[in-house]
């Protein structure tokens, strides 16, 4: 698959992982996600949440769940199924309450389908993202090391 204007690597301690941004179904996130990459938000940043079977969330600066960019977004709910490899934004109980977390699917997770903003899918690395240490808070976790965008590498 070519890399596209689309295309994220995140660069995490268990190897490469690609992501294909869908901005057809997330334009705000996708838009948002591409600013913070580009300025390095993500680099450093731990998976700090990760329950086997569900998803591996990442995006917090300080490791905990509870922090984020300071840039609230509206929600882009759309009819896209949240499923293995599936990139999603976290939130809290508000919809439009999405900053910089977001998580990606172990597997199938269709119960949070219209509630979440599904904003891309893992298209390589896979592999990877099950390699990723699991727990509720994680201890010594994962984390991504750099977050890059394709085209901006090339």
């Amino acid at each position: 698959m070519s890399a596209t204007e689309n295309t994220l690597i995140l660069e995490t301690t268990q190897g490469p992982v690609t992501i294909e941004m869908r901005p057809d179904l997330a334009p705000g996130h996708v838009a948002r996600i591409k600013e913070l990459v580009r300025e390095g938000f993500y680099d450093g940043i731990v998976f700090h949440r990760v329950i086997d079977g569900f998803m591996a969330q990442t995006g917090c600066p300080q490791g905990t769940g509870t922090g984020g960019s300071g840039q609230k977004l509206k929600a882009e709910f759309n009819k896209e199924p949240h499923v293995r490899g599936t990139t999603s934004m976290a939130r809290a109980a508000s919809p439009d309450s999405g900053d910089s977390q977001f998580f990606i699917c172990f597997d199938d997770a269709r119960f949070l389908d219209n509630q979440y903003t599904v904003w891309g899918k893992v298209t390589e690395g896979m592999e990877n993202v099950d390699k990723i240490k699991r727990g509720e808070p994680v201890q010594n976790p994962d984390k991504i090391v750099k977050a890059r965008m394709a085209v901006d590498a090339a």
